[in-house]
């Protein structure tokens, strides 16, 4: 039995199929930059712009390993 998320999901993949690739590129940065002022204004006194980049940025390298390669030549 087919849900109303599944006729949802089927009809997105569809529209974005239509797409064409600079449309779906174009819709790829709106998207970043939405979900960038989410989160920015998520925080009290909010963020700006350039601050919650960084912090984002932050905790996406946080949970990287150090590469021992770069580390051996940084030193």
């Amino acid at each position: 039995m087919r849900s109303v998320a599944d006729d949802i999901r089927d009809e997105d993949r569809r529209a974005l199929l239509a797409l064409t690739p600079d449309a779906r590129v174009r819709l790829a940065l709106e998207l970043g930059d939405c979900g960038l002022d989410a989160f920015r204004l998520a925080h009290d006194p909010p963020l700006d712009r350039a601050a919650a980049a960084r912090v984002l940025e932050r905790r996406r390298q946080a949970g990287r390993r150090a590469c021992p390669c770069i580390e051996e030549l940084i030193g």
